[in-house]
């Protein structure tokens, strides 16, 4: 017992600066609409730190991509809405690809490409036109130079391209949309490719607190509901939503198309009017769908093929327009410090110990708390 006082005594000393994470395939959007964030090679530092595997961005930032060279972290990287009229065109495509793609595929994982980001939402009907013709456009410029295997090509749509989600089983598509999606589904059977979808059961509670539980928004303990189509047990919202977007999928006639999520969070802080935007109620959704994340957990209607997230976002973002949730949505300030704590602790810019220290204390670390579980067994 004098022991385990002593490994106690030497966790609680430490753990406020150091913890040791067991790796998770985590995805995170790292966005930067911001005049206060750290350099990139900080950014990957932190990352590593926290074993965050996956990172998707907005653009190609070859900053980013130099950074993360030689590193673990595999990337999804993008085509703003901007591009798409160009894309349509094969010799800019694969000018594209050429600039952007190749000069990094060596050293940083590029394992996707998402073409332009809820297009099918807006208004610019034009814009729409372009989506899937430019997706196939960039397909092709990657498998002139044998990269399409390696590189999926797809788009992120908002949930707001399904005109019914409730239960699940019944979700179905908006009927103006069905044309775009069903060729969108289309391309992502003929080349294997996923669906992504950003969905944030924060958006449905803010709308309707007084009919949305908030316990079923942040997989808290909760009654949950039952499909009457399919009898299945829901306990969460946002497992719901991904199984209506594969029963809208299952509509226009496709089985063989698999869902991601490319964004989901909550935001720390909103506007009077943004109900249940608070840093407890974010540290709960993000924390409770992170330990569903770690026991490769499938929704109840794909048990068997686990939810594929990328959380929103890595850092608060300070020029983000809309309202005041926009630029509260991260898991970190740009400092490095967490802006609430969901386990994955991160650095603080004052640490400067070397990579050999860093090593040797976080072997000494897990060494520690194997010890100390140990003993709490005995």
């Amino acid at each position: 017992m004098a022991t385990f006082f002593w490994v106690l005594l030497f966790l609680l000393t430490f753990s406020g600066s150091l913890v040791c994470v067991r790796g998770l395939g985590v995805g995170i959007n790292y966005g930067q609409i911001a005049n206060n964030l750290p350099p990139p090679s900080r950014v990957a530092n932190l990352l590593k730190s926290v074993n965050i595997s996956r990172v998707k961005l907005y653009d190609a930032d070859p900053n980013v991509l130099s950074a993360f060279a030689n590193s673990d972290v595999e990337f999804v990287i993008g085509l703003g809405n901007e591009y798409l009229q160009k894309m349509t065109d094969p010799v800019q495509a694969q000018s594209w690809i050429q600039q952007r793609v190749q000069p990094y595929i060596s050293r940083t994982k590029i394992t996707c490409i998402t073409v332009g980001n809820e297009v099918l939402t807006g208004n610019d009907t034009q814009l729409k036109s372009h989506l899937i013709p430019a997706m196939q456009t960039v397909y092709g410029a990657l498998s002139n130079i044998g990269l399409s295997k390696e590189i999926f090509v797809t788009t992120a749509h908002s949930f707001g391209i399904l005109s019914n989600s409730y239960p699940p089983s019944a979700g179905a598509f908006r009927q103006d949309l069905a044309e775009y999606i069903q060729s969108i589904l289309n391309f992502h059977a003929q080349t294997d490719s996923p669906f992504l979808i950003n969905a944030y059961p924060f958006f449905a509670y803010k709308d309707d607190p007084e009919q949305i539980s908030l316990s079923y928004a942040l997989f808290q303990p909760n009654s949950g509901m039952i499909d009457p189509l399919t009898n299945l047990h829901y306990d969460n919202m946002l497992y719901a939503q991904i199984d209506s977007v594969y029963s809208a999928i299952k509509a226009l006639g496709h089985t063989d198309v698999q869902v991601k999520v490319s964004e989901t969070g909550w935001p720390s802080k909103g506007d009077q009017n943004e109900v249940g935007a608070t840093p407890e109620n974010a540290r709960l959704y993000n924390g409770n769908l992170l330990r569903r994340i770690d026991q490769s957990q499938g929704t109840p209607g794909k048990p068997s093929v686990p939810v594929d997230i990328y959380f929103f976002a890595l850092f608060n973002e300070d020029l983000k327009p809309g309202p005041l949730s926009e630029r509260n949505y991260g898991l970190y300030y740009p400092d490095g410090t967490p802006v609430y704590n969901i386990g994955l602790q991160g650095f603080r810019p004052r640490m400067d110990y070397s990579s050999s220290e860093r090593n040797v204390i976080s072997f000494f670390i897990c060494f520690v708390l194997s010890m100390a579980f140990s003993l709490c067994a005995l």
